[in-house]
This record gives C-alpha cells, sequence and structure tokens, in this order.
C-alpha cells in the first residue's frame, strides 16, 4: 500500500475522469491523496472531493505562484477556512525564485505567516521551494520551535540540504524527477535514509519516465517507488511499508 502525500486532483485536468481516476489509484494500491491548495479559487473543489472520496485529504495555503497583490485578502480567506473546515495541513506554501519574481518580498512574507498559522493550528507544512531551497529552509530554522515539521515537497537539493531537511524534523517529498536522467536526485536520494522520504506525484504535473509528457496521477506513484526502491537496492514492500509510515507519521498525528 502506498500514500501519495501531494497530488492537485482538483485541477480541470481531472474534471472528465476524476473518479475513475481515483478508482484506478485504489486498485494500485494507492490508499490516500493528499491535495496541495493553490488559492481561494481551488478550496471550494478540493474540499467536494474530500466530502465525496474520504481517502482524499485537503490542505490550506497559499502557493507562492499565487501571491499577488491581493496576498493580505487571501491569507484571511484560508483562516476563514481553517476555521470553517477540516484541513490536513498548510500547503503547499513557500517561495518560487524560477516564475515571476515581482512579488519575490511578499513570497517570504506569505511564507512566513502561514508557518505561524500551521504552528497555531497544529498542522504540519507542505514547502514548495523551487530555485529557494536555501532561502525556504533557512526560514524554517529560524521558526522551528519544535511545533514545525512537514514535507519539502519535489526535494532535488544535495546531501548537505537533505542533512539540514533532516535536522529540522522535516521529510522530503520524492516524485517524478527521480526518474529523468541527469536530474541529479538519485544520486543524493541513495545516500539518505527511507525513513526521511515520502513518495509524492505532484498530479497532473512532472510525470516519471515513461508517462512524461503526459498527464500525471496518483496510480503512478507505484513508477516512483519503483524507481525508488531500485535505487536504494530494497524491495517494493520495504518502500511502501516505510514510506507510508512516514506519511502517516506527519499528517495523522496533526488532525484538525
Amino acid at each position: 500500500m502506498f500514500i501519495d502525500t501531494h497530488a492537485h486532483i482538483y485541477s480541470e485536468e481531472f474534471v472528465e475522469d476524476l473518479d475513475i481516476m481515483i478508482h484506478n489509484a485504489h486498485l494500485q494500491g494507492i490508499t490516500d491523496i493528499y491535495m496541495p491548495n493553490i488559492d481561494s479559487s481551488s478550496l471550494d473543489n478540493m474540499l467536494k472531493i474530500q466530502d465525496d472520496h474520504s481517502n482524499c485529504h485537503a490542505m490550506v495555503g497559499l502557493h507562492p505562484c499565487y501571491v499577488k497583490e491581493n496576498y493580505k485578502y487571501e491569507l484571511k480567506t484560508m483562516e476563514k477556512y481553517l476555521n470553517e473546515h477540516k484541513f490536513c495541513a498548510v500547503g503547499e506554501i513557500g517561495i518560487d525564485l524560477h516564475w515571476d519574481k515581482t512579488f519575490a518580498l511578499e513570497q517570504e512574507e506569505v511564507f512566513q505567516i502561514q508557518i505561524e498559522i500551521a504552528k497555531n493550528s497544529n498542522l504540519p507544512i507542505i514547502i514548495h521551494s523551487r530555485e529557494s531551497l536555501d532561502k525556504t529552509i533557512n526560514t524554517v530554522k529560524r521558526l522551528q520551535d519544535g511545533r514545525l515539521n512537514g514535507i519539502f515537497h519535489c526535494f532535488n537539493g544535495s546531501l548537505e540540504q537533505a542533512k539540514q531537511i533532516i535536522d529540522l524534523g522535516f521529510y522530503m517529498g520524492i516524485g517524478g524527477v527521480i526518474t529523468y536522467k541527469n536530474a541529479g536526485v538519485a544520486e543524493v536520494i541513495a545516500q539518505v535514509d527511507l525513513t526521511h522520504l515520502v513518495l509524492e506525484t505532484d498530479a497532473p504535473y512532472l510525470s516519471p519516465v515513461p508517462y512524461r509528457g503526459k498527464r500525471n496521477e496518483p496510480s503512478y506513484i507505484k513508477t516512483i517507488a519503483h524507481k525508488l526502491a531500485e535505487i536504494k537496492q530494497s524491495d517494493m514492500s520495504e518502500i511502501a511499508s516505510v514510506t507510508t509510515i512516514n506519511a502517516k507519521n506527519i499528517f495523522l498525528t496533526h488532525q484538525k
């Protein structure tokens, strides 16, 4: 059995076959799907999926790429929803310096505010750190007071960065990128103990080989797990068992 700790299955890419896709994932042994939020526009659809499917779990958070002029309104909306609904985490939050950097400073502010919201709500955080891994690690270091844990989503850093994440009490999300040639992730993860890793798809994005270029979906977790087993010279049962325990340690110990 596997858990997909990061999948945007509320996206428009799944409108026509959502129920079939979730069923196919279940047939492949994916017991639970965790859905990171984007902004206020995605909350209602995500909550409906959570209501309709007991194995799909909603997060609340403002994605760094969606931090714009109205970020204060967005944050107020997040807090309102957090007070009115059940969420499993605050995410995905963080800093993105790959795309538009217009609101880079606001991204840092919003990241810190949402970390404090997570602390006060006793929820884990799911961190987006594209081209900002050192910056996000340092922010968590500064604000870590024993109440923070969660996942550095789509980890693609160095071994030293991995060690810092582990020292902070966080896990690393491993997805389709681990199957890409020359990505460099496999070489680092080979040196990281399995007890610090969780599986994710980031569906509908970042499909693993051989599905690259096509829509990603939670059932492809097994493809990622196969690659991880190869890298760790382990078997699928151990990959499934350890990463599932890790995911439960993050999400099931923080119930709002």
